[in-house]
């Protein structure tokens, strides 16, 4: 004996019986909302002595998150670099990298847990036709398991073509803690 003749209403009549509905898209969690913070630095080129100006404007936005015990952070740098190198054959960095850091916030201290080097160079030295170093990159996500109070952080580190000195720091703000 056949009860139904269509799979709709079969499938209609076993919701019923169980009495469940499909889950739909919308009772989904929602996704955790990073937590951010930007700072900028004027930063000198070390190599460089003439009379143009020659500083280098960095803004770095640093945003963590946490999703259960895992911490997931990543850096946005932002820069404006001066106009007056050479459009074809500018060599200004012997290197350059944003280093993003997992931190366990503690007083006085916040150890890295996790930490990556990712490469700029290429980036900053390139240049519009008509000077213009300007440019944006957002490094991938590093991430990694932490305890409570956890932070992103971020540090610049910049080698002056020229300059003799190497890689020089510059400390940019982490993201509040997650």
């Amino acid at each position: 004996m056949k009860l139904f003749t269509r799979p709709g209403l079969a499938a209609a009549a076993l919701v019923i019986a169980v009495g469940a509905a499909p889950a739909t898209a919308s009772e989904t969690a929602p996704a955790p909302r990073y937590k951010c913070a930007s700072s900028n630095k004027s930063i000198d080129d070390a190599g460089y002595s003439g009379p143009w100006p020659d500083n280098w404007e960095v803004r770095v936005q640093v945003c963590a998150v946490r999703s259960g015990a895992t911490v997931f952070a990543y850096a946005a740098v932002r820069w404006d670099g001066p106009g007056f190198y050479s459009t074809t054959d500018a060599t200004i960095f012997d290197g350059a990298k944003v280093r993003v850091q997992i931190k366990q916030a503690r007083e006085g201290t916040d150890p890295v847990v996790v930490e990556k080097d990712f490469s700029l160079k290429g980036r900053m030295e390139a240049a519009t036709s008509g000077g213009d170093r300007n440019g944006s990159y957002r490094t991938p996500t590093i991430s990694h398991q932490a305890g409570p109070d956890a932070l992103g952080d971020a540090v610049l580190f910049v080698d002056w073509h020229k300059d003799g000195h190497g890689y020089r720091g510059y400390d940019y703000t982490g993201s509040p803690t997650v």
